[in-house]
């Protein structure tokens, strides 16, 4: 039989003070939290996944980021750093980005685009694999 090692560690779970419904006040609880010490990753170090995964940009978006694989979340970095370098932020507005020649390639020829939208907008430009 092989031996495994545990690690204990306890959590309160709740801040006092807080009150029961009938009005007492509740004592802080606590939680034994009890992890295996096998299934803990050795390395440390975490492959990202998803919107931080790198993936491969259409012709255009590698044209505009100079890039031709990118996280999703560092291309929107990319593109906002862009908007407030060359202040393209709507003055009345500024949720609104009035996009110039280089925004409109990638947003589709679109003059105006609510910052909410960017991101739906670089979908197309992100290649499945």
């Amino acid at each position: 039989m092989a031996l495994m090692a545990f690690s204990f560690q306890v959590y309160p779970t709740f801040a006092c003070p807080l009150k029961a419904r009938d009005g007492n006040q509740m004592r802080r609880s606590q939680t034994l939290v009890v992890r295996c010490a096998d299934t803990q990753k050795e390395s440390g170090i975490r492959r990202g996944g998803g919107i931080t995964q790198p993936r491969p940009i259409s012709p255009a978006m590698q044209k505009f980021l100079g890039v031709s694989e990118i996280p999703r979340t560092k291309a929107i970095k990319k593109i906002w750093e862009y908007i407030k370098e060359k202040d393209l932020q709507d003055p009345a507005n500024r949720r609104e980005i009035v996009c110039d020649e280089n925004l409109k390639s990638i947003f589709g020829g679109r003059e105006r685009v609510g910052f909410l939208e960017i991101s739906g907008l670089m979908k197309p430009h992100f290649i499945k694999e």
